[in-house]
């Protein structure tokens, strides 16, 4: 890594990457559910095409890339019966109709959800409506937490995720049978667990543990594959582990590099189960997760099968150049750069990409975005994000895996090659593309297709 001091002729040039540059590339990449930040300019991402190639005519929501991605993940889980089509649409015209902006967004979205946790219209609602509803409040929740950080009211983060999570909470308790709720054991901070079985008759099934990504919430994790798993005969296991979820905005426990001390311990409450069949659990990773999962794999030898959707390697590599070149050797030589070069001329949209960015490994960063504050420590949280690299374990896993990639790959690109091109286990490698609608990081216009891809892989490579 080369020096970033500025001098008397790097300056301008330097100010203009760190400012200009990086400012761009941030705010192309800012999507939830997505990598740290966005791997190149605007000119050169393939989502900030916003208005055709890889997102041509309707799958035009918002003209900003950043909104438009989420917009999509929102539309897509309608399949899973955690959105409405009339719902989101009918949102993103008010949003546009106001001017887009993160607290129009947020406005919108949260107040959707207030909507849905209330009595609807007509007669009392039964159980089933009443469950449903709460899923789309989850899922509208958290679409306005993930730009809460840009909006008139960042305090009101921890609120807005605990009205997510209550929404969350309402579902489950109405499903038939009730997942299971439990606590399960990680450190000094134990992990909530929702354990969701087809039914209650204690049949040992196989299992697949999903895994959320930097940013994803519950309802996620339900689109991307606790319906797909149940109608198939298998349990699902959902979690919140360091970084995510109740950890994060409640707990304040930030992302680790060693996630095979969140999974083992999930396999062991697992295998104590009657109903779990121990040959047969599966590891997803949806998004940073497949980063994540392959760790977790690596190490715990009880997995049976894992997914990487994508595949990932090295997640700092999903910031832009720009921004990794502010990460020296030495702590505070960072972070005068950050503090002294790059924040006083960073844009304000991009300084809000920044505080949504790094608040999962930074819980001073998170407090601060609380307050509107930019955070003053660069090193910290961005030595962590490269601490994720897993370039030295990917060969050491044993485990058969699927490496998910997707065409138009914002975050990640090439990083699923890379993983499969090392992969020593029995491995397979599968594309989806735009021609199938699933394209973009994650698939957001095809859960259903992207589910039916994973659990197929899964149930011939488990003969489940």
């Amino acid at each position: 890594m080369s020096p970033v001091h500025g001098g008397p002729h790097s300056g301008p040039t330097r100010r203009a990457l760190l400012t200009a540059g990086a400012g761009a590339a941030l705010l192309a990449g800012c999507a939830r559910g997505g990598a740290p930040g966005a791997p190149a300019a605007v000119a050169s991402s393939p989502a900030a095409a916003a208005g055709g190639g890889i997102t041509p005519g309707a799958m035009t929501l918002f003209k900003d890339p950043s909104y438009n991605f989420n917009g999509l993940l929102a539309l897509g889980a309608s399949g899973a019966g955690s959105a409405e089509v009339g719902e989101v649409l009918t949102a993103v015209n008010a949003i546009n109709g106001a001017g887009l902006t993160a607290q129009s967004y947020v406005k919108t979205f949260r107040s959707l959800g207030d909507q849905l946790m209330a009595a609807p219209p007509g007669a009392p609602a039964d159980g089933q409506t009443k469950r449903f509803r709460a899923l789309r409040a989850a899922q509208y929740y958290g679409q306005a937490l993930f730009f809460v950080l840009g909006s008139d009211d960042p305090g009101s983060e921890e609120q807005l995720y605990k009205a997510g999570r209550a929404a969350w909470d309402a579902f489950c308790d109405l499903c038939d049978p009730a997942p299971v709720k439990a606590k399960v054991p990680y450190g000094t901070t134990p992990l909530p667990v929702w354990f969701f079985r087809p039914d209650a008759s204690g049949t040992p099934r196989p299992t697949v543990i999903l895994t959320n990504g930097s940013d994803g919430q519950n309802v996620d994790m339900w689109t991307y594959g606790v319906p797909a798993a149940l109608e198939r005969g298998w349990n699902a296991l959902v979690y919140d582990g360091p970084g995510q979820g109740q950890l994060l905005f409640v707990d304040r426990v930030v992302f680790t590099p060693t996630w095979e001390r969140v999974v083992t311990p999930l396999v062991d409450w697992l295998t104590a189960r009657p109903d779990v069949d121990p040959g047969k659990i599966a590891l997803t990773g949806l998004s940073m997760a497949g980063d994540l999962a392959p760790r977790a794999a690596a190490f715990e030898t009880r997995i049976a099968a894992l997914v990487a959707m994508p595949g990932c390697v090295e997640p700092w590599l999903g910031f832009p150049p720009e921004i990794r070149k502010i990460l020296t050797p030495d702590k505070q030589q960072t972070n005068d750069i950050w503090n002294k070069e790059v924040v006083p001329e960073l844009p304000p949209e991009a300084a809000d990409v920044m505080k949504k960015r790094f608040e999962p490994f930074s819980v001073p960063a998170m407090l601060a975005a609380r307050q509107g504050k930019l955070f003053t420590d660069f090193y910290t949280p961005a030595s962590r994000i490269k601490a994720l690299s897993i370039t030295d374990v990917v060969p050491r896993i044993k485990t058969p895996t699927l490496v998910l990639d997707y065409e138009g790959e914002q975050f990640y690109p090439g990083q699923p090659r890379r993983m499969f091109d090392a992969l020593t286990s029995p491995k397979d490698y599968l594309k989806l593309t735009a021609a199938q609608g699933a394209q973009l990081h994650c698939s957001p216009m095809a859960p259903q297709l992207h589910c039916e891809v994973v659990f197929d892989w899964l149930g011939k490579t488990l003969g489940a």
